[in-house]
C-alpha cells in the first residue's frame, strides 16, 4: 500500500521550518513587503537553519537530505510568506543546484559550501528581454579569447542577483554554431562584482515584494575559461533539467500559499462576527473553506508523486508539469477565495491573505508559464 507519512527526520524539519515561519518570519514580514525590502538578516537565519544546504551532501556543507526535504520547508515557508519561500527556493534549485549537477570538482568545493551555509547567495540567468517563455531564444554571447569568455548581452527576471548576500550568477550565453546550424548554448558561472557586471534597480513588482529580482547587463565581461559549467553546449539542455526539478519545488511552495490561506480562512471565521455570529457559521462560508482545503490537499499529494518518481530516478517531466500546472492554479484559486471570505480586510496588505493574493499570480508565469505546463503535458503523451 501507498504511505505519505513523512519520515521521523523529514516531520521533525517541517516542525522546525513551520515554528520558524510563524514565530521569526509572520511578525516582520508585513513591514519588509510595505517598504518593498529585502530581509537580510531572515536570510542569514534561513542559512543558519540549515535550509539552504538540504538537498546537498554533507562533504560541501550540505544537510545530506533530499529533495523532497526542500520541497517540504518550501511549503511550510510559504504558509506564511513567499517572498521568503522564493528566496530559498531559487538559492538552492537556481543558485547552487547547476553547479552541484554539473559543475566541476574545483566549483564545487570553492562554491557549495558558501552557497550551502546561505552566506552566499547563487542566481540563475537565463530569461533574457523579450525572452519570455521563448528560452532558448538566447541573443548573450561569450566568445573565448585567450583563456577567457567574453561575455556580451542582458537577463532578466532574474531572483536573487542583486542582494548582499548574492556572489555569483550562472549565465547562458550563445558560445559558437552547432553542426545543425543551431546555436550553440553554454552555461557560465560570473562572479558580483565583475567588472563590466551591472545589476539593475529591483523591480517594482506586484508581489513577492520582500524578494529580490533585478535585471542585469554584460559589456565585455571576462572571466576564465574554467568558469563553464559542465560541457560546452550543453547549457540549454542542463537548465531545462534544472527547471524539472524546480517546478517539483515551485509546486510545494504553491501548495504552501493555498494551505495558508486556508489557515487563514479558518481562524478568521471564527473570529468576524456578522449578524449575530461568527461567519464561519454560514454555509456559504464554510463551503468555500472546504473546497480551499480539498485543493491544497489534491496539489500536495500532486507534487509528492513527482518528487517520488524524481527520488527513485524515474522519468518525472510530466509529474512535475502537472504538480506545478494545478498547484499554482488552485494557488490562485485560494488566494482569491481567502481574500472573499476576508471581505475588505482581504484587500488589507497587513493582512497575511492580501500579500498571499498578490502573490498567488507569479506562481502562474515563473519557471514555466500554465499553458507551457500544458504543451509539455500533451508532448509527453505523445499529442501534437
Amino acid at each position: 500500500m501507498l504511505d505519505y507519512r513523512l519520515s521521523d527526520e523529514t516531520e521533525a524539519l517541517r516542525k522546525t521550518v513551520q515554528e520558524f515561519a510563524r514565530e521569526v518570519i509572520a511578525p516582520q514580514i508585513g513591514e519588509f513587503y510595505e517598504r518593498d525590502e529585502f530581509p537580510t538578516e531572515i536570510v542569514r537565519q534561513m542559512g543558519e537553519l540549515g535550509l539552504f544546504g538540504l538537498p546537498f551532501p554533507e562533504e560541501y556543507g550540505g544537510a545530506g537530505g533530499t529533495y523532497f526535504d526542500l520541497c517540504v520547508a518550501l511549503e511550510e515557508l510559504a504558509r506564511v510568506d513567499s517572498s521568503m519561500a522564493i528566496t530559498v527556493e531559487a538559492g538552492v534549485s537556481l543558485g547552487a543546484m547547476p553547479i552541484y549537477r554539473f559543475g566541476t570538482p574545483e566549483q564545487k568545493q570553492e562554491w557549495l559550501p558558501r552557497l550551502c551555509s546561505g552566506e552566499a547567495l547563487g542566481a540563475f540567468g537565463l530569461t533574457e528581454p523579450g525572452g519570455g517563455s521563448d528560452a532558448g531564444a538566447t541573443r548573450t554571447t561569450a566568445r573565448l579569447e585567450d583563456g577567457q569568455w567574453v561575455i556580451n548581452g542582458s537577463k532578466a527576471f532574474i531572483t536573487n542577483s542583486g542582494t548582499d548576500l548574492t556572489q555569483l550568477v550562472t549565465v547562458t550565453a550563445v558560445t559558437g554554431t552547432r553542426p545543425d546550424g543551431g546555436k550553440e548554448i553554454s552555461a557560465i558561472i560570473v562572479p558580483s562584482g565583475t567588472t563590466g557586471f551591472t545589476v539593475g534597480q529591483r523591480y517594482s513588482k506586484v508581489g513577492w515584494n520582500a524578494s529580490d529580482t533585478r535585471e542585469l547587463s554584460f559589456d565585455d565581461v571576462s572571466v576564465p575559461e574554467e568558469n563553464l559549467v559542465g560541457e560546452r553546449g550543453r547549457g540549454y539542455a542542463q537548465f531545462l533539467s534544472i527547471l524539472d526539478e524546480g517546478r517539483i519545488a515551485i509546486s510545494a511552495l504553491s501548495v504552501g500559499l493555498a494551505q495558508g490561506c486556508v489557515d487563514e480562512s479558518v481562524k478568521y471565521a471564527g473570529e468576524r462576527e456578522a449578524f449575530g455570529q461568527p461567519i464561519g457559521k454560514n454555509q456559504a462560508v464554510q463551503f468555500m473553506i472546504a473546497d480551499m482545503e480539498v485543493r491544497a490537499s489534491t496539489a500536495r499529494l500532486a507534487y509528492y508523486r513527482a518528487a517520488e518518481k524524481m527520488l527513485r530516478g524515474e522519468p518525472f517531466k510530466r509529474e512535475a508539469s502537472i504538480a506545478k500546472l494545478y498547484s499554482s492554479e488552485i494557488a490562485m484559486d485560494n488566494a482569491r477565495y481567502a481574500t472573499q471570505v476576508h471581505g475588505g480586510y482581504g484587500f488589507m496588505n497587513e493582512f497575511p491573505v492580501g500579500r498571499f493574493y498578490r502573490d498567488a499570480k507569479i506562481l502562474e508565469i515563473g519557471e514555466g508559464t500554465s499553458e507551457v505546463q500544458r504543451m509539455l503535458i500533451a508532448r509527453d503523451l505523445g499529442v501534437g
